[in-house]
């Protein structure tokens, strides 16, 4: 169903408000590109001092005004409408102008002038081009203001992350500054744990910089043929000694010889935040298998452990910013709620996906998708 806005038609000329409001009730306009078609509603004033009185009770979202009017001139009305928050979107329609007025409406806030007289293909493309100026700057304010709040919950959500870090890191040093702390095990269980929750707090701000990089299109992205078993095996590699801690096995599965042009950084992400979750949430024991594979056009990894698993209702939420599971399996395992949000937006600049299955207590299975075609450069 298409969008409707209000046109106040403002001129002393009877045939022109009937004929602009019989063009403009049947005028649907399209814009495939920004998702939006829209239909109006016509609305009519013959003087200045009926139209100031309108957009005062109900602004419309675009005003065609004559620019000579009984009493009340057209750019007195203009002026009203600039007031108006936000400002009423301005068509003037004259059929003779001095310079110096039209420079005046121009400086006044005019958008685009219609000389009369005009046609009925006249008056819908000046109107076509206001309503989409018009959403466009509508649909600009929208992400303005989302941006706004995501920034604000990044920062809310994150000074209370760090709070109860920073909290137990200053009892720690103040415990050994007041000597309560003084025995050699004690201390090096006391430093050992603070140490612990700075390379958390650390981790933290390493995943949030990754997530406003991508968001923010400012992560330099080089493309080039990586070999995935590669970047699998050097990932693991890097994780093996916190595997071996847990008594885990790590394996690959599927063809050594998948190549996919794309930003190696980008997979790495990938890769290491899947690999970490998969040995953190794991069983004393266990193992981890990565499988590779292509259907069609799409390289698939699919990331396999034998974890505490989740609830159908923990997976649905899982990878929304800053979510982390908690319940008396997971309880004292570290995490910022970020790595696997920022493999769903990675595997969505390759065009695919990422999602997960699981069931709790038997393991999880976190699959990515990548379109093999090469991704539009982004900067």
């Amino acid at each position: 169903m298409a969008e409707r806005l209000r046109v106040l038609v403002v001129d002393d000329e009877e045939g022109i408000r009937l004929g602009v409001a019989r063009v403009l009730e049947k005028f649907v306009a399209s814009f495939p590109d920004i998702a939006a078609e829209i239909s109006y509603e016509v609305e009519a004033a013959q003087t200045g001092e009926i139209a100031v009185e309108r957009l005062r009770e109900a602004p419309p979202d675009i005003l065609l005004l004559d620019l000579k009017l009984p009493g009340i001139g057209g750019l007195d009305v203009l002026r009203e409408a600039c007031t108006l928050e936000p400002p009423v979107l301005t068509i003037m329609v004259t059929a003779y102008a001095s310079v110096t007025a039209a420079v005046e409406a121009t400086r006044g806030g005019t958008f685009d002038f219609l000389p009369k007289p005009f046609t009925p293909n006249e008056i819908k493309a000046v109107v076509r081009r206001a309503t989409r100026d018009l959403i466009l700057s509508r649909q600009a304010k929208k992400l303005a203001a989302e941006q706004r709040r995501t920034r604000f919950e990044l920062i809310r959500v994150l000074v209370h992350e760090l709070k109860a870090p920073l909290g137990a890191v200053e009892g720690y040093l103040a415990s050994i500054l007041d000597g309560v702390v003084s025995d050699e095990e004690t201390m090096r269980r006391v430093v050992t744990r603070s140490i612990a929750r700075i390379q958390g707090m650390r981790q933290l701000i390493l995943d949030l910089l990754d997530v406003t990089r991508l968001e923010a299109g400012m992560k330099a992205r080089v493309f080039a043929p990586v070999q995935l078993a590669e970047v699998v095996r050097e990932c693991m590699d890097a994780l093996r000694a916190q595997a071996d801690a847990k008594n885990l096995t790590m394996e690959i599965a599927g063809p050594s010889h998948l190549a996919l042009v794309a930003v190696r950084g980008e997979l790495e992400i990938v890769l290491n935040n899947l690999l970490t979750n998969a040995i953190k949430y794991n069983r004393e024991g266990g193992s981890v298998e990565v499988s590779l594979g292509r259907r069609e056009d799409m390289f698939e990894i699919a990331v396999r452990d034998t974890g505490f698993g989740l609830s159908r209702e923990e997976a649905a939420k899982l990878f929304n910013d800053f979510v982390r599971i908690k319940n008396a399996k997971t309880r004292g395992i570290e995490g910022s709620g970020l790595g696997l949000a920022t493999v769903k937006r990675i595997a969505g600049l390759y065009h695919g996906d990422a999602w997960v299955a699981s069931e709790p207590d038997k393991g999880s299975t976190f699959t990515v998708t990548l379109k093999a075609d090469l991704p539009e450069r982004n900067p």
